[in-house]
């Protein structure tokens, strides 16, 4: 399928693939809508089926064809993709954020929508987006995780813009200029600002930031992946809030 290996096919047609019934179970849940169903009897048995404008059965051997893995329970849907802004999140009286700037692998930003949710954090805003939010390795790598976490791309000046209005705190994770992490206050609205793991952030964001913060590293390397370092930083958000008086 074209949708699958093209983004520009994606945002031509306004259409992206979920593959597997875990991930497509928490597409529909989340409100989206299924274009076309292609379903393998054989391997997804008589379930019932999620409600689409189009089911096609299809043979175990065309399957194999078109699905990426073998191994996602006999089902593919086209769905109908929506665009979604800052102004659609629901802050909530103490939101946590994740705000993610240029991270260019599907696979890192899917752990950290799995994080996201398993966190329950508010949001999480991908700024300046290298990979289009409806990638299938972006959505595989986050287990259905990118529609249990509201998330939006946006720029990283509207980002700011939004943070600064609503009174979050923005904490960037960097080396330069910075405090422990677990010695910054995150029991406010927060936002957890993460960079690349080459370039790290841009200075738009190191000169908005309230406060500076890392990981200290006991071993020789100098800094962890930005999957880690984000639910590192998630979780103690977490676990201060949780012993908030």
């Amino acid at each position: 399928m074209l949708l699958q290996q093209k983004s520009s096919e994606r945002r031509k047609t306004g259409r992206f693939v979920v593959e597997g019934q875990r991930e497509l179970g928490h597409c529909i849940a989340a409100g989206y809508e299924a274009d076309t169903i292609y379903v393998c009897t054989q391997l997804y048995g008589n379930q019932p089926l999620p409600e689409a404008d189009n089911v096609i059965e299809v043979s175990s051997e065309v399957y194999q064809r078109i699905a990426y893995r073998g191994t996602t329970e006999g089902i593919i849907a086209q769905v109908k993709a929506r665009q979604t802004s800052l102004s659609d999140i629901s802050l909530g009286e103490n939101p946590l954020i994740v705000v993610v700037e240029s991270v260019e692998k599907p696979g890192n930003l899917g752990a950290i929508l799995r994080s996201a949710d398993a966190a329950a954090a508010t949001a999480v805003v991908v700024c300046d987006p290298l990979s289009d939010l409806y990638n299938p390795n972006l959505i595989r790598s986050s287990i259905g995780a990118l529609f249990t976490v509201p998330t939006v791309a946006c720029s990283t000046e509207e980002c700011i813009s939004f943070l600064k209005a609503h009174g979050i705190s923005i904490l960037t994770a960097q080396l330069q200029d910075s405090h422990p992490y677990y010695s910054t206050d995150m029991r406010r609205p927060t936002a957890i600002v993460m960079g690349t793991e080459a370039t790290g952030l841009t200075n738009a964001w190191r000169n908005a930031a309230d406060a500076h913060i890392h990981i200290p590293m006991q071993g020789r390397l100098d800094s962890l992946n930005v999957s880690v370092s984000t639910a590192i930083l998630l979780f103690e958000a977490v676990r201060q809030r949780s012993t908030a008086v």
